[in-house]
């Protein structure tokens, strides 16, 4: 399926990376979801993407038909229901998520601003900008280097 480059995206980043039992369960969710998935009673041209089995990212392409509230409040029971059945968490906002090598890695807030002071993360290290809002920018602007990132403000 084509979506735009502007297609809305939502991220949800799990606590955890999934098995592949769960990515096989997690795939027939998402693909039931995203094909059901309408507004207003029009079906919206919706996708996902599952990236290093840790990142959840719903797209929507709104130049036919646009995602409301009632539509989004859908895909946030379709997260919440993820999590009770994954046993992850999906909406900790205060999970900072950054590249070390190959291996993603998470922790919370005050965490990460130790690893920055004792310069085990640092303005290159690669972050996830899970703020991102369209496909263009998930494309271009998820993975960015610390000092290029919302990231920055908060802890350089």
């Amino acid at each position: 399926m084509e979506l735009s480059l502007e297609s809305k995206v939502w991220i949800y980043q799990s606590n955890r990376i999934f098995t592949s039992a769960e990515l096989e369960r997690l795939n027939t969710i998402l693909a039931d979801f995203t094909t059901s998935w309408t507004a207003h009673n029009q079906q919206l041209k919706a996708s996902y993407e599952i990236k290093y089995q840790r990142f959840i990212v719903l797209i929507v392409d709104e130049t036919l038909t646009g995602a409301s509230g009632c539509s989004i409040d859908k895909s946030v029971h379709v997260m919440k229901a993820i999590e009770e059945e994954f046993k992850v968490n999906l909406f900790d906002r205060f999970q900072v998520a950054w590249k070390e090598g190959n291996e993603i890695k998470i922790t919370g807030r005050s965490e990460f601003e130790s690893l920055i002071q004792e310069q085990k993360v640092n303005a290159e290290t690669i972050v996830f900008n899970n703020l991102v809002k369209n496909l263009s920018e998930l494309n271009h602007a998820w993975e960015v280097p610390l000092k290029e990132s919302w990231h920055a403000k908060v802890f350089l």
